[in-house]
C-alpha cells in the first residue's frame, strides 16, 4: 500500500503545468538576456564615450606636432607658448599629460613619465595619430601619439604624446548606460505582464474545449469541432475525434452482441421450457419423456453452440488485444485444428485429410494472435463438416491445405469439400452475421464465416470462394485465404 501512495504521489509531482511550462521558457531567456544586454550595452557606452574625446586629444597631438621643427644644426626643436601648455592642461575632471621626445628619443618637453609605445609597434606615416590604452603614475590613462619624420635620411623620428586619464569618459559611460537601463527596469515588468496577458490569451481555447467536453452529455459521441480550436490544438481534437468513433464502434458492437445474444438464444431457451413443461405434464408416459429429454439435450448443445459463436465473434471484432501478438506457425496451428475435428469427422464418415508443405517450409509463419488464426481455422473446418454430406456412394471429402506462392510468396491456406457448394450470389451473403445459405437443410448459427472474415481483416488476409469442381452436382466449396505478403 505504501508503494502504491508513493506512486501516486510521485505522478502528481511529476504532473506539470502548461502555462507555468510556456512561462517559464518565454521568461526564463528574457531574465537570461537582460545582463547580457548590460555587458554589451556597457561595451557600447564605452566605445561611444571614448569617440568626442578621443577627436579632442587628436586635435591636440596634431597641435603639439606642429610646433616640432628641425633646427639650422639639424636637431629637433619643441617651442610651446606658455598660454598654449596651460590651455592644453586646463581640464576640471581629468589630468592631462603631453610629451615631446625628439628624433634620438631625447626629451624635449612635456612630463617624463609619460609611458612610450611599444619597440615593435608600426610608426606609420608621418603625423597619423594612433590612440591606445596605457597605465601612468597608478592610474589608467588614453594615450594619443604621432610619429613625426623631418627629414628623410632615416633617423628615428620624433614622437608627440598626449595621456588623458579616464573620468570624463567613465562618467559619459554611466550616464548612456542610465539612460539606457533605467527604461528597461520600467519596460521588463511590462514585458513580463504582456507575456502574462498573452499566455492567458492564447490557452483560452484550452479552456473553452474542456467546458465543451465537461458540457456534453454521457452518450454523446459526437466528435469535436476541430475548426473551432487553434491549429496546433486541432491533431489533439482529431486524435480525441477519431477515439471517440472507436468508442463508439465498441458501444455498437457490444449493443450488436447482446440484441444478437438475445434473439439467437430466445428459440433455443424457449424450446427448452416448451420440452420442460411436455416433460412435467401429468400422463407423459415413458417414450414421451424421453425424447422431451432428447429434444432438451439438442437445444441445450445448440444453445451452448450459438454463445460460444457469440463470444468467437465479440472477440474477434475485439481485435484481440488479450493475446499479444506473435509469430504463428499456420501448419502446426492447422495439424491442431484437425487433430481436434477428426473425430466429429469420423462421426460422419467424412475423410478429413491435410494436403500441403511442412511447418519446417520457409514463409508458413505469420504475426498474429494464434488464438484468433485458430478460431478462424477451426471454423472453416467445422463449417465444412457442418455441411459437407457423406453417403456410400458419394463418401465426404475434406482437405486442407497450406501453401507458399511460388511468385508472390504469399501464404495461402485452403479448406476444400466436395459438399452442395454456395451458389453465386450467396458467397457475399454468408460472411454476414446469422445468415444462412437457402435449401442446406442443416441447423446453424450462421456465425461461423462471418468470424472467419473478421479475423481474416485483421490479419492482412482475404476470404474468396470458389467451387471445388466446376460443371458438376454438387459442385462443393474451395474457401481460400491468402495472407499479405509485408
Amino acid at each position: 500500500m505504501k508503494s502504491k501512495g508513493w506512486s501516486v504521489k510521485l505522478f502528481k509531482r511529476e504532473q506539470r503545468s502548461l502555462f507555468g511550462e510556456i512561462l517559464d521558457w518565454m521568461l526564463t531567456p528574457l531574465l537570461l538576456l537582460w545582463p547580457i544586454s548590460l555587458a554589451l550595452t556597457w561595451l557600447v557606452a564605452q566605445g561611444l564615450a571614448n569617440k568626442p574625446f578621443d577627436r579632442a586629444m587628436v586635435y591636440n597631438v596634431q597641435a603639439l606636432a606642429q610646433q616640432v621643427k628641425l633646427g639650422a644644426d639639424k636637431k629637433v626643436q619643441f617651442n610651446l607658448p606658455q598660454p598654449a601648455s596651460e590651455l592644453l592642461r586646463a581640464d576640471e575632471t581629468d589630468l592631462v599629460y603631453y610629451q615631446v621626445r625628439g628624433a634620438n628619443n631625447e626629451h624635449l618637453s612635456g612630463d617624463r613619465d609619460v609611458p612610450l609605445p611599444l619597440d615593435d609597434e608600426d610608426k606609420g606615416s608621418s603625423y597619423e595619430v594612433h590612440i591606445r590604452d596605457d597605465e601612468m603614475r597608478g592610474m589608467e590613462v588614453r594615450v594619443a601619439y604621432t610619429w613625426i619624420r623631418l627629414d628623410a635620411d632615416g633617423k628615428r623620428p620624433a614622437l608627440v604624446q598626449v595621456a588623458e586619464t579616464r573620468e570624463k569618459r567613465s562618467v559619459l559611460a554611466a550616464e548612456i548606460i542610465k539612460g539606457v537601463m533605467l527604461p528597461q527596469f520600467a519596460l521588463l515588468p511590462l514585458a513580463v505582464l504582456l507575456v502574462w496577458l498573452a499566455l492567458v490569451r492564447g490557452i483560452k481555447p484550452l479552456s473553452e474545449l474542456e467546458e465543451r467536453i465537461r458540457a456534453r452529455k454521457p452518450d454523446d459521441l459526437s466528435p469535436l469541432d476541430d475548426k473551432a480550436v487553434p491549429m496546433e490544438v486541432a491533431p489533439l481534437v482529431l486524435s480525441v475525434n477519431d477515439l471517440l468513433e472507436r468508442l463508439k464502434d465498441s458501444i455498437v458492437t457490444q449493443k450488436r452482441f447482446l440484441a444478437d445474444a438475445a434473439h439467437q438464444l430466445k428459440t433455443p431457451l424457449a424450446g427448452l421450457r416448451m420440452q420442460a413443461d411436455l416433460a412435467q405434464r401429468s400422463g407423459s408416459s415413458e417414450e414421451d419423456l424421453k425424447k422431451s429429454l432428447q429434444q432438451i439435450g439438442r437445444a441445450s448443445v445448440q444453445a451452448t453452440h450459438t454463445v460460444n459463436q457469440l463470444l468467437s465473434l465479440a472477440r474477434a471484432e475485439g481485435g484481440g488485444t488479450s493475446v499479444p501478438q506473435q509469430a504463428c506457425d499456420m501448419v502446426r496451428l492447422v495439424s491442431d485444428v484437425l487433430q481436434d475435428s477428426l473425430p466429429r469427422a469420423m462421426d460422419k464418415g467424412l475423410d478429413l485429410g491435410y494436403e500441403g508443405v511442412d511447418a519446417d517450409t520457409p514463409g508458413v509463419k505469420v504475426t498474429g494472435n494464434p488464438i484468433l488464426l485458430k478460431e478462424m481455422v477451426r471454423n472453416l473446418v467445422e463449417n465444412a463438416i457442418h455441411y459437407t454430406p457423406s453417403t456410400a456412394l458419394r463418401p465426404g471429402v475434406i482437405t486442407v491445405r497450406v501453401l507458399v506462392d511460388p511468385y508472390s510468396k504469399a501464404l495461402v491456406l485452403q479448406v476444400e469439400d466436395n459438399g452442395p457448394g454456395i451458389p453465386v450470389p450467396e458467397r457475399d451473403l454468408v460472411f454476414q452475421p446469422f445468415y444462412r445459405a437457402l435449401g442446406t437443410n442443416v441447423d446453424g448459427s450462421g456465425l461461423g464465416l462471418p468470424i472467419v472474415k473478421e479475423i481474416a481483416q485483421q490479419h492482412g488476409a482475404t476470404v474468396s470462394i470458389a467451387p471445388t469442381f466446376e460443371n458438376q452436382t454438387p459442385p462443393g466449396a474451395c474457401f481460400t485465404l491468402r495472407f499479405r505478403v509485408f
